[in-house]
């Protein structure tokens, strides 16, 4: 549901929910407003929360010492020379860290790191 909703879903209805609530959705939507069942607003607060719990433990903590390093301004070869490990191990553990929280780019891993309070903002 979370990829309908990225994807510009507005409302949504249970077929058992229709009865009760399809004019109420359709004056939300006509206003402009979104329109979503109680049932799936808790199954989305659920997944949300639990995805968020899940993404802290996700890394290694080798991962989250090179995403700290990124966050902190360290170039892979610095990083390799602090954790004493080859620029090609920092580079997988970065793509590994990258991979796992469906990010693409530095400045998201950075945004990552001062949220989870690895670095200071």
């Amino acid at each position: 549901m979370t990829e309908a909703i990225l994807a510009g879903v507005r409302g949504f209805l249970f077929k058992s929910d229709a009865r009760n609530h399809l004019i109420s959705a359709i004056e939300a939507l006509l206003d402009g407003r979104p329109y979503f069942t109680s049932l799936l607003l808790e199954k989305l607060l659920h997944d949300y929360q639990l995805n968020k719990n899940k993404s802290a433990t996700l890394l290694t903590s080798r991962e989250q010492s090179v995403v700290q390093l990124i966050a902190e301004g360290h170039t892979n070869r610095s990083i390799s020379t602090i954790l004493k490990l080859s620029v090609k191990t920092v580079e997988t553990h970065r793509a590994s860290a990258m991979r796992k929280l469906g990010m693409s780019s530095t400045a998201e891993l950075v945004r990552y790191a001062i949220r989870k309070r690895l670095v200071a903002p």
